[in-house]
């Protein structure tokens, strides 16, 4: 008898988790007839902060263990990165619900607040990745999605062509940045470091332990702030002098420690003129500029209101001295520096490539702007794209190549900026790294306030991750690019490893490179314009940035990549794309009734999930339901099913409904399993000839607002009733 297999499918956020109230009981009814148990685990930011406080099953601890063990199998939903102004707003709406949470105590001075803000950091930034990636990702836009994009491509018109005045560029720091102060090195043994400061009297303080395996890499490397604020200020200068926008992009969200306060220092200098007129106020009512301008907003009314009307006032001023700045919302009025985790790097930037290297000023006029990415990196990267589209011209996505990634990702693998290994100086000292019997691994000489950052890269994730791009290379014939930088400290570690490995493997049949991000991007971008395909082998924060790049490039959104991750123990996590878009399609949803997120993500890692789910379980259903999906997927794009803009049109449930009805039709027509072919002849029947009453049915709910009872944490019941307004759909699926 075959075992049974589970597929756990996360619950998580915003549009994602309003899709799931329609999808997954879509999913579950069509795969009962197979052996595998499809189960729901709640892994949403309002979950993650039930559980810390016994409200909820940790799900994100179940789903920790569950990876290191063969049998895993999970499709992961886009969840919210969060910062603290969206975990402040979580815990609010949660206690509306009468959930008995303690307010987040910024500052805290008991111990109890202490230990209160302790729990509540473990729901901040991107803590689900890290626990669920324990293996490296293999990320691509599959075929059906790719041909999708190059047929539409002229009628949606997502490139926009670039004017020869442009004057858009990227600017980054040319010293005292991470990538300047770098420093790296192989562990020779198993040992216990720690994470030192000494003071300028001697004093030692001890701020972290981990432990680290022989060949771990372990980096330290630290941002000059004063430095960085000067940065700031000759590029705020520069933009003005142009007559540009002024726009920045961090990742404040997965980067949760160091890049809220990179953020909060452009603030510091961008209103200068605010901190020293109005320093005590701003004091007293305990504005903090890592929150973002929102911070202000919500503060302000604290302060009597001649005071208030004093600082909006000086305000005004600023803007008028300083360069236009990025917005996110201009009719809202809600810039780039309203809050941390409204403009993210990876996908801000080629938001702002598509958009012909202009982004949208206070006016709601588009402009060019100052790409400001302050740490080297991968700016340079960045740099490189944008000056080729200055060069070259917009890109054609009916004629551009596809560019796959292998991304080093395992094992928290280059996690900087986002964890327990981020300091900030308590004052002029030393910061230090050095193993138990007191040995010197690591040091820097840093100034108080400076932001110091350490990662640890484990040994068999990085041999894993050059096994799987060699092993892609074979499969594909595709050439594969190493992107890493012999004069960055940490690279240098990493090449070494690349040079061993690959010595180990027969390679007459793969052709490789090894080239630094500015490089490797030229090289790959003249490839791309050809029409021709690459796949970048990259460590963990470019795979991010680049696999939102180049899908946004060749099919619109990175929420269309086939994304897979093949766990170290052999069980697999299926990622279902980027949420970006998220947070504005639940406003339209809320607002309008009309929810345009494309589950197409979810479809293409299902497909994987069942596949895995045969090979887990020999039953070969799950096969054959897994062919049917692909087929039906492919009939969904071909008949351009995917969610529509504007209300009135196709949606998110409408979409959902002809994707159950192409997958039942799939399944009746195959011939291999005559039982499944009798089983979803009907259904297939039924979906086919109620089209329109089902359609009529969801349409009718579009045009006005709806209510699921949170944003964060919707009622279910409610919920479940806004994605299922069709009695009709519901009773044939159901009836499976």
């Amino acid at each position: 008898m075959p075992n049974k297999a589970k597929i756990v499918w996360t619950k998580t956020d915003e549009a994602p988790r309003l899709a799931t109230y329609s999808l997954f009981p879509i999913v579950r009814a069509f795969t009962k007839c197979a052996d595998v148990e499809v189960e729901l685990r709640d892994i949403s930011l309002a979950g993650r902060v039930l559980a810390q406080f016994g409200y909820a099953e940790d799900d994100l601890a179940y789903l920790g263990e569950l990876v290191w063990r063969p049998e895993a199998n999970i499709v992961k939903l886009p969840n919210i990165s969060a910062t603290v102004p969206q975990l402040v707003d979580t815990i609010k709406e949660l206690q509306s619900q009468n959930l008995g949470l303690p307010d987040y105590p910024e500052e805290p001075k008991t111990e109890e607040e202490k230990k209160i803000k302790e729990k509540y950091a473990k729901c901040l930034g991107s803590v689900v990745n890290p626990v669920l990636r324990q293996g490296n990702s293999d990320r691509r836009v599959a075929p059906p999605v790719k041909e999708y994009a190059q047929k539409t491509a002229q009628t949606r018109n997502w490139m926009k062509e670039v004017k020869p005045s442009c004057q858009s560029y990227v600017a980054h720091m040319i010293c005292s940045d991470f990538y300047e102060n770098e420093k790296s090195v192989t562990l020779e043994k198993d040992t216990k470091i720690r994470y030192e400061f000494v003071d300028p009297n001697g004093n030692v303080t001890v701020l972290k332990e981990a432990e680290v395996g022989k060949g771990d890499v372990v980096d330290g490397t630290f941002i000059n702030r004063k430095k960085l604020r000067e940065f700031y200020e000759l590029v705020l200068q520069d933009a003005k002098g142009k007559d540009i926008l002024f726009s920045l992009h961090v990742k404040a969200t997965m980067m949760k420690v160091s890049d809220p306060v990179i953020f909060g220092d452009a603030i510091r200098v961008y209103f200068k003129d605010l901190f020293e007129k109005h320093a005590k106020e701003l004091e007293e009512i305990g504005f903090n500029p890592n929150f973002g301008l929102v911070d202000l907003e919500k503060k302000l009314e604290r302060l009597p209101k001649e005071q208030q009307e004093d600082i909006k006032k000086t305000i005004k001023e600023i803007y008028k001295k300083r360069p236009r700045l990025y917005m996110v919302d201009s009719d809202r009025g809600i810039t780039n520096l309203h809050r941390p985790n409204d403009v993210i790097v990876d996908n801000s930037v080629p938001t702002i490539i598509k958009n012909g290297l202009q982004g949208w000023g206070p006016s709601g006029e588009t402009d060019d702007c100052v790409i400001t990415i302050p740490d080297r990196c991968y700016a340079t990267m960045y740099r490189e794209v944008v000056e080729d589209v200055k060069v070259n011209g917009q890109f054609n996505p009916t004629k551009v190549g596809t560019v796959q990634n292998i991304g080093l990702m395992a094992m928290k693998a280059e996690e900087y900026g986002s964890h327990d290994k981020t300091f900030f100086a308590p004052d002029n000292g030393i910061m230090r790294i050095v193993d138990e019997e007191g040995n010197l691994l690591v040091e820097h000489k840093v100034s108080q306030g400076d932001i110091y950052r350490s990662c640890i890269t484990r040994d068999i994730a990085i041999r894993d991750w050059i096994k799987l791009a060699v092993r892609r290379a074979k499969e594909t014939g595709l050439p594969i690019v190493f992107w890493l930088d012999q004069f960055r400290a940490h690279d240098r570690e990493i090449l070494k490893k690349v040079t061993e490995e690959l010595s180990q493997h027969d390679l007459s049949d793969v052709d490789y490179y090894i080239k630094p991000p500015q490089d490797a991007m030229k090289f790959t971008l003249k490839r791309f314009r050809e029409g021709k395909d690459t796949i970048a082998v990259t460590g963990n924060v470019l795979r991010d940035y680049l696999t939102d790049l180049f899908p946004i490039i060749e099919v619109g959104t990175s929420a269309r990549c086939l994304s897979n991750v093949p766990l170290i123990t052999g069980g697999g996590v299926f990622e279902t794309g980027a949420g970006g878009s998220a947070p504005k399609h639940v406003q339209q949803f809320l607002k309008e009734g009309h929810l345009r997120w494309d589950s197409l993500g979810e479809f293409l890692a299902l497909v994987e999930a069942l596949n895995l789910a045969y090979k887990q379980a020999g039953d070969r259903k799950l096969l054959i339901l897994a062919n049917a999906l692909s087929k039906a997927v492919g009939k969904y794009l071909k008949n351009d099913r995917t969610p529509k803009r504007k209300v009135g049109e196709l949606d998110t449930r409408g979409s959902h409904y002809y994707l159950a009805r192409y997958w039942a039709e799939e399944l009746a027509a195959q011939t291999e399993d005559k039982e499944l072919a009798e089983k979803f002849t009907p259904i297939a029947e039924a979906l086919a000839n109620n089209e329109q009453k089902i359609l009529s049915e969801i349409d009718a709910t579009q045009g006005s607002s709806k209510d699921i009872g949170g944003y964060y944490y919707p009622d279910d019941d409610k919920a479940e009733a806004a994605m299922r307004p069709s009695k009709t759909f519901n009773e044939i699926i159901d009836s499976i």
